[in-house]
């Protein structure tokens, strides 16, 4: 019988992550510091939050690639022992 899982892994990390952004975001906006230096924070914060993401999303687009390799090497390497026992029958 099928299981239903709900969310997905990745939904549930992305609802995590944007629940803490958002409370960060609420804290930062009632901190006792002035607007311009506020807006510098969340400006510098929002930088580094976009450079990890984009660290984030070459070593995801890496592990995909690296899969893909393996996955086409085990393929092919099939496809030879396929054809090599074919030609041993034949």
């Amino acid at each position: 019988m099928a299981r239903d899982e709900g969310a997905g892994a990745g939904s549930v990390l992305l609802a995590f992550i944007l629940g803490a952004v958002s409370g960060a975001a609420v804290a930062l906006l009632y901190a006792p510091a002035s607007g311009k230096d506020t807006r510098e924070y969340l400006g510098d914060r929002a930088a580094e939050a976009s450079a990890k993401a984009a660290e984030a999303a070459a070593k995801g687009r890496d592990v995909l690639n690296q899969g893909r390799e393996t996955l086409t090497t085990a393929i092919e390497r099939g496809r030879e022992a396929y054809q090599q026992a074919r030609r041993d029958n034949a």
